[in-house]
């Protein structure tokens, strides 16, 4: 088998979004069905750009997981290493839309999402060995049996021998968590293994203990990984290496829904860093990505392609 561009593991679920907007969801009178879930739709993202992408999940035994897979093939996403959880179902998520800068979610994991039981025979080893950009999340470090699985695959990634681009997406969810502390232990441990650290300013304080830019991003660069970025929503994006600082303000377009917008720039930055971009046009391609995700309703099935980030990269120029 041919080594995969991009491979992701962590949350997926089924995104119920709201058709109207400024209500709450007690005044909701429709909603629509979308594949969702934050590494999951790295992975589509990176897909629509033409990476040969998988992602390593888990869902219920229950309707929603032949939904999941079939959505994911449908998006050119290879769903081999989407397993079933016979106990548990798919999570579902509830939004509401109140544009430009409040979506509240509210999530249904109870007692426990199947992502989070994920074990190390879910996984092909080889094939995350062998994957240009591997990506992990911060969510999947939170339960057990996830958190010793993630943390085994990423050291898989940084034995001897160890090549490739390793992404830890530093995605905090405050009510996956019960001690913040735990938080802050296990994101330092997981940056250990990674060569890319990305995050928005209150994850990245989570892990290091600083909302500042550029010393959140000096503070990741001790750490070990190689290319740190800060994601600062309205004020646009850091990133940094040891020898290079690419600091982009954002790219303005209305904003519609705010949720898709991380993922949209996280599978353009596994796409990009994957095929050997420099650092500034995979940073600029995944902020245009974010605003153009965040312009529309849903997040996996408004995806932009590469033709519409340059568009609008263009019309921004």
């Amino acid at each position: 088998m041919a080594p995969f561009d991009v491979i992701t593991t962590g949350r997926v679920g089924v995104d119920l979004y709201p058709q109207q907007s400024n209500v709450g969801l007690a005044d909701v009178e429709t909603f629509a069905k979308y594949l969702g879930g934050s590494a999951t739709n790295v992975a589509v993202q990176a897909a629509r750009l033409g990476s040969r992408s998988a992602v390593v999940t888990k869902v219920g035994d229950d309707p929603f997981g032949p939904f999941v897979r079939r959505a994911l093939e449908e998006f050119g996403v290879d769903p081999r290493w989407v397993g079933t959880d016979p106990s548990l179902r798919t999570p579902i998520v509830f939004c509401e839309v109140h544009p430009p800068d409040n979506f509240p979610l509210l999530f249904y994991r109870e007692p426990k999402a199947p992502d989070m039981n994920l074990t190390p025979e879910d996984f092909d080893a080889q094939a995350v060995r062998d994957a240009t950009v591997f990506w992990t999340t911060g969510t999947g470090l939170s339960d057990e049996p996830s958190r010793s699985t993630t943390l085994a695959m990423l050291e898989e990634r940084s034995g001897d021998g160890a090549r490739g681009i390793t992404i830890h997406d530093l995605d905090h969810r405050p009510m996956f968590w019960e001690d913040e502390a735990d938080a802050t232990r296990w994101a330092r441990e997981a940056l250990r293994h990674a060569t890319v650290a990305v995050g928005n300013q209150d994850e990245v304080a989570v892990a290091v203990g600083t909302r500042d830019p550029d010393e959140a991003a000096q503070a990741l660069l001790d750490l070990g990984v190689e290319t740190a970025i800060v994601k600062r929503g309205p004020e646009g994006v850091l990133a940094r290496t040891r020898e290079e600082r690419v600091d982009l303000p954002p790219v303005r377009l209305e904003v519609v829904n705010g949720l898709g917008a991380g993922d949209a720039f996280g599978g353009t930055l596994a796409h990009g860093l994957g095929h050997g971009w420099e650092l500034e046009r995979t940073i600029r391609a995944a902020n245009a990505a974010g605003a153009i995700a965040a312009s529309r309703l849903a997040c996996a099935d408004d995806f932009p392609t590469l033709a519409e980030i340059d568009e609008v990269l263009a019309a921004h120029a």
